[in-house]
């Protein structure tokens, strides 16, 4: 069975087994895979300052068109669980216990103060959107870490249907990539088009990166890659890619090197 079938159909079992009752991407049409109301896709009802960032969002996440149930009501939304997840603990105040289960501090820390969603990091003006991160915990300005940021995926790195490479004018803003060589060659070699990768998206964490880099600087911040594992090739090939990118050894930066210079 694919990957995203597989938790497709764990996704769909879930909802049965709760009584809850699926509808397609159009109402009647589609495979019955969204719940009716969101309240339904999440443990806790959004509250309503996590509803006020998703309606400032790019994504439409929670807001239904043409009568269409929105893209959380769908049980495989990796928007529904970094809510799941996250918001509880935003609620009842106590952001330092999810950010040291993420691994970014120690079990004692209390340096993490709140937790925003969708939250819009502009790169340079010229681009007409900046990336939403899906998650982040925002530190006590004083550290050296002022925030911690995550990427949830859940089904949608099994998706199929590929991905973008860096668009041109992101390796353009010279100033950005001074103190930060290595990502820019790994940028490189997936501008414009990236065939390296299949599962995981780079493009779309290097814009991340960047958006982070420019609001907190280079130390100041950090990226969790958040993702549903799975058991077989595709699973397999995913962490490979994803060791991939956050390792990117010298005999890795070698090769692009040579390669780069081929093409040019």
């Amino acid at each position: 069975m694919k990957a995203k079938e597989y938790i497709l159909a764990k996704q769909i079992n879930w909802a049965q087994n709760q009584g809850i009752r699926l509808i397609g991407s159009k109402g009647n049409r589609g495979r019955p895979a969204y719940t009716a109301t969101l309240d339904e896709n999440l443990f806790e009802p959004l509250e309503p300052f996590v509803r006020y960032y998703f309606q400032c969002a790019d994504g439409s996440e929670i807001l239904s068109k043409h009568g269409n149930p929105a893209k959380m009501h769908a049980v495989h939304s990796s928007s529904a669980l970094g809510v799941n997840v996250f918001q509880y603990w935003e609620r009842t105040d106590q952001v330092p216990i999810i950010a040291a289960a993420c691994g970014f501090c120690r079990s004692d820390s209390t340096v993490s103060v709140r937790i925003v969603f969708e939250e819009k990091f502009t790169i340079d003006p010229k681009f007409r959107y900046s990336p939403n991160v899906d998650v982040v915990i925002h530190n006590t300005q004083s550290r050296k870490y002022k925030a911690f940021a995550i990427e949830c995926k859940f089904a949608e790195a099994y998706g199929g249907h590929g991905h973008g490479g860096l668009k041109q004018p992101y390796l353009e803003l010279q100033e950005l990539w001074e103190d930060i060589p290595t990502l820019r060659l790994l940028a490189e070699s997936i501008s414009p088009m990236d065939d390296q990768y299949h599962y995981l998206h780079p493009a779309q964490l290097i814009k991340h990166i960047l958006g982070l880099k420019r609001q907190f600087g280079k130390g100041g911040f950090r990226l969790l890659y958040l993702w549903y594992d799975v058991l077989g090739q595709e699973g397999a090939v995913h962490r490979k890619e994803i060791e991939n990118f956050t390792g990117f050894s010298k005999a890795k930066l070698s090769k692009i090197i040579r390669n780069l210079e081929y093409q040019n």
